[in-house]
């Protein structure tokens, strides 16, 4: 049972009795639903981006905006045009985003105790191009921090950043909230 919906082991909606639910309808408003409470939750986290390196990973902390597209999770950032970061993603644009969200540390019965939620996806990102998506992909971060105003014909580092997209294909999360 998870958020109060029967799951078998791999996520999987079972019955009362235990079998795998065929309510198409069903299966689809939960989706919905899901998608939904996994865009708000991308939105109230902080969100890194592990990227392969030449030896070790590389984890970075990047300003983005999230949208679902054709019922896919999607997380834009900005950067620099040149850096290690585009150098990485340029030869593995596999990645994976990371979100957190950190509540508190409290003693329970069983011992100290970490209260979060988080969310880990894989993806692959891809640079924008066209000035357009640009534009609407930055008003995107700029909405999620707040800036929903902001002219963008006043951004003077236009020129100079580029815009990642990922669409997550693969999402794992884990939270301990009680």
């Amino acid at each position: 049972m998870r958020d109060g919906l029967p799951l078998s082991r791999k996520g999987r909606m079972i019955s009362s009795t235990g079998e795998r639910s065929r309510d198409w309808s069903l299966v689809a408003s939960l989706r919905i639903f899901f998608l939904k409470r996994l865009k708000r939750l991308l939105l109230m986290c902080w969100e890194r981006i592990g990227i392969q390196g030449e030896i070790h990973p590389y984890v970075v902390p990047v300003s983005f905006g999230v949208e679902v597209m054709d019922e896919v999770p999607v997380v834009y950032f900005h950067c620099a045009k040149q850096g290690l970061k585009i150098d990485l993603l340029e030869k593995h644009p596999e990645v994976c985003v990371e979100g957190d969200i950190f509540y508190k540390v409290e003693q329970t019965e069983q011992g100290i105790t970490t209260r979060y939620e988080s969310i880990v996806g894989q993806g692959r990102c891809e640079f924008l191009t066209e000035l357009d998506e640009i534009k609407r992909c930055l008003r995107l971060i700029n909405d999620h921090y707040g800036y929903n105003d902001y002219p963008l014909d006043r951004c003077r580092g236009l020129a100079h950043l580029r815009i990642g997209r990922i669409a997550l294909q693969e999402i794992t999360g884990k939270r301990n909230l009680a």
